[in-house]
Formats: C-alpha cells, sequence, structure tokens
C-alpha cells in the first residue's frame, strides 16, 4: 500500500514545541503520507503553528476544534475526515514524540496482513522508557486486565500508535463510539475484533514526552476500568 493513501491522524493540545520534529521524523520516514492535526483549542498556538508548518513540509491540514472535547472526539472527527476525503489507511498517533515515525512504514507493511496493526509496547517483554515504575506497572496491569475481559488478541490494548485498513472504520461506524482517553483506544480495537476483523502488532519502543506535559494520567487508567466491562456486556 503506497504512503499516498495513508492520513496520519494526530490530536493536539499544547504541542508546539514538538511540531517541528514530529513532522520531520514523519516527512523522513514516510514522505507521502498525510497528516491532518485534531486540535482542542490550544492556548500556546499549536494549531497556527501546524499551519505553518504544513507550508514548509506539504500535505498537513489542521481540524481546529476551538475547545477540549477529548481525544476519544478527536480521533473520531479526524478518521470521518479522512475516510470522506477517500484514505485507504488510516494512522493514529500522539504528538508528544513518545510514538516514533521510524515504525509508520512497518505499520503500514503489518497492515497488508492484518486490517488494524497496534504498535506494541509489551509484544517483546517491555519497551517503555523514561516512565516511572508505578506508572509502568500500572499500565502492564490496566493491558492484562482490559485482555482478559475483553479477549482482544493483542498484548498492547491500550497502545494509541494503530494502523486501520479504512473497511474497519467504515464498518465500526466510529460515529457510534462514545468512550474516550484510554477507554476509547481499548473500545475500538474491541470492535474491529468482535466484527472479525484481523488485529495484529508490530513491537515499538515508547519514549515517555520529553516536552509538555502528559494528557492521560494515571487517574485516566483507572476510571477507564469501568469500560471494560461495558463493552464486555454490550452496554456501548
Amino acid at each position: 500500500m503506497s504512503e499516498r493513501d495513508t492520513l496520519i491522524v494526530i490530536p493536539t493540545y499544547n504541542e508546539r514545541e514538538n511540531l517541528r520534529e514530529l513532522l520531520g521524523g514523519i516527512r523522513q520516514h514516510a514522505p507521502d503520507a498525510s497528516v491532518l492535526f485534531v486540535d482542542d483549542g490550544s492556548p500556546d498556538g499549536t494549531s497556527e503553528e501546524a499551519e505553518a508548518l504544513g507550508r514548509d513540509f506539504g500535505a498537513v491540514e489542521v481540524l481546529q476544534r476551538g475547545q477540549r472535547l477529548g481525544i476519544g472526539s478527536a480521533y473520531r472527527d479526524g478518521f470521518a475526515r479522512g475516510l470522506a476525503a477517500g484514505y485507504r489507511r488510516l494512522i493514529s498517533m500522539d504528538a508528544d514524540l513518545s510514538h516514533q515515525a521510524c515504525y509508520v512504514p512497518e505499520l503500514l507493511a503489518a497492515c497488508e496482513r492484518a486490517d488494524v496493526v497496534v504498535g506494541s509496547r509489551y509484544l517483546r517483554g517491555v519497551s517503555v522508557v523514561n516512565w516511572s515504575l508505578k506508572r509502568l506497572v500500572l499500565s502492564i496491569v490496566a493491558n492484562r486486565y482490559a485482555r482478559a475481559i475483553t479477549g482482544l488478541p493483542v498484548r498492547d490494548c491500550t497502545s494509541g500508535f494503530q494502523c486501520f485498513r479504512r473497511e474497519v472504520l467504515e464498518a465500526i461506524d466510529i460515529e457510534r463510539l462514545r468512550l474516550d482517553g484510554y477507554a476509547f483506544l481499548v473500545e475500538i480495537k474491541y470492535k474491529a475484533h468482535r466484527l472479525g476483523f484481523r488485529l495484529g502488532e508490530i513491537p515499538i519502543v515508547f519514549i515517555d514526552r520529553r516536552a509538555g506535559s502528559s494528557k492521560l494520567g494515571l487517574s485516566n487508567i483507572v476510571q477507564s476500568s469501568w469500560a471494560v466491562w461495558a463493552l464486555r456486556l454490550g452496554l456501548v
């Protein structure tokens, strides 16, 4: 699959200082991929910086939403925009440089064999850099809990670095997804799995952000634990 058929959807909130390095990495490793930033009214000028950099890097669009609506909502809006534009592969990626662009070609290659491909921190042991022991243990436990309840055939249920074939997002009907945060990341994989799509994983090294502040804290993982049962019981 050509990168020309690929859209990388990146939610942003106060990520201005990461954008140049992020786009530089994408252009180095996936020069033909398009990029859509979905910005939730960042007061630090993220959307303005993204638009300015887009004129330099090319194939960059910014969807300004004006207020904080959450990562799940950002991906729903971004994927909907990508589907309407006809993209055949849609990638979700963080803006904080924790997801490295060098893995984008591997995601695309693996998506030739699977319908959904997850960039996994836990496929080969633990591949996380600069997390506290507390955060790492909680993430590992949360993933094992999610796998046990949902039966998902991937080791990293809460990864936000993913590649989808458009047929998956169309079948899921992304406008009907309602969860947010880590719960959304589990929900979209679970719905794809339940519909019979093939899920795959590639190993990545996850590097915690060097600039800015995290938007998904430990409390978000804990608060999302109920959502796993809601998915299993068909309540969402």
